[in-house]
C-alpha cells in the first residue's frame, strides 16, 4: 500500500518491492533473494490493496519463517481482515509461542464499523516494540480522539452480527465486481477480494493518462496501477484498481457497462 512507502520515503528509509505472481500472491522465495544486511522487515498486506488478494496460510507461514530465520520482524496489515472471503482464521501466526521476536499485526477499525476518519486502529506487537511505538505514537498524536476509541470498542462488544451482514454484502459485491469486469472484451481481473479488484486494461496508453478521461468521458473514478507500483515498473501503467465497497450490485452492473461503452479514443 503506497502510504507504507509514503512514510518510509519520508523518513530516508529504503523500501524494496516485491513483485507478485500469480494471482497477485508474493513468493518467499523470491523475497529471500532481496534480503540484505541493511533489511529490517518485510511488510505484507492481506487481504490486500491495490489488488485483493488474500494471501494463502501457507504463503504467510513461509513469510514469518523466513523473517524470523533473518532476524528481521514481519508486519502484517490485515486492515481488511474482516471481508476476507474465507472462514476462521486466515493463519495461525498467534499460535506459535514464538511469535513476539517477529510479528507485528496492523489492523483498522475504520472499514468493520464505518469509523473513516477517526484513525482508529490497532497493533499487535512484543511489549519492547511496543514501548518503541508509544514513543512514536507520543510524537503524532499526543491527544488522541476518544471518540474513534469509544465507537471502536462499542462495535467489538455490540455489532458482531451486523458486521457479519456487512460482510455478506461486501462478498457479493465481489463476485459481481469479478463476474462482470471479466465479462468484459480484453479487461483482465488479476485480484479481487475485500474492497478492491485489480484489472488489466487493453488499452496502449498508460493507466495515467486514461484515468482522468474515464472520469470526463464516462463517469469512472478509479485509481491507475501508477499510484500503487515502483516508477520503473511498467505493470503499474498496464492496470488500475478498482474499489466496489461504495457501490450496490447495481451500481456495479453500471461500472461495466460504462467500461464496455467507452471508447479512449472519442474526444
Amino acid at each position: 500500500y503506497f502510504n507504507h512507502k509514503m512514510w518510509l520515503d519520508m523518513q530516508g528509509i529504503g523500501a524494496v518491492g516485491l513483485p507478485c505472481g500469480p494471482g497477485m500472491i508474493p513468493d518467499a522465495g523470491q523475497a529471500a533473494a532481496l534480503i540484505t544486511d541493511r533489511t529490517r522487515a518485510i511488510v505484507l498486506v492481506t487481504p490486500n490493496n491495490p489488488s485483493g488478494a488474500e494471501y494463502p496460510a501457507g504463503t504467510v507461514r513461509a513469510f514469518y519463517d523466513l523473517a524470523r530465520a533473518r532476524g528481521i520482524a514481519l508486519i502484517l496489515d490485515e486492515t481488511y481482515r474482516d471481508f476476507d472471503s474465507r472462514e476462521g482464521a486466515p493463519h495461525d501466526l498467534f499460535a506459535d509461542p514464538d511469535w513476539p521476536g517477529t510479528l507485528i499485526q496492523l489492523y483498522s477499525f475504520s472499514k468493520a464499523y464505518r469509523l473513516t476518519g477517526h484513525r482508529v486502529g490497532a497493533l499487535i506487537a512484543s511489549e519492547d516494540r511496543m514501548a518503541e511505538v508509544e514513543k512514536v505514537l507520543d510524537t503524532l498524536a499526543i491527544c488522541a480522539s476518544q471518540l474513534g476509541q469509544i465507537g471502536a470498542l462499542w462495535g467489538m462488544q455490540n455489532l458482531g452480527p451486523w458486521l457479519a451482514g456487512e460482510r455478506a454484502e461486501i462478498l457479493a459485491r465481489r463476485e459481481a465486481a469479478a463476474r462482470g469486469i471479466a465479462s468484459l472484451d480484453d479487461w483482465r481481473v488479476k485480484g479481487c477480494g475485500a474492497y478492491f479488484a485489480w484489472v488489466e486494461h487493453p488499452f496502449a496508453e498508460s493507466a495515467s493518462a486514461l484515468a482522468p478521461r474515464l472520469v470526463r468521458q464516462a463517469g469512472i473514478l478509479m485509481l491507475p496501477g501508477t499510484m500503487f507500483m515502483p516508477e520503473a515498473d511498467p505493470q503499474g501503467a498496464r492496470h488500475f484498481r478498482i474499489a466496489f465497497a461504495n457501490a450496490d450490485r447495481d451500481g456495479i452492473a453500471r461500472l461495466v457497462e460504462r467500461l464496455r461503452g467507452w471508447d479512449p479514443d472519442r474526444l
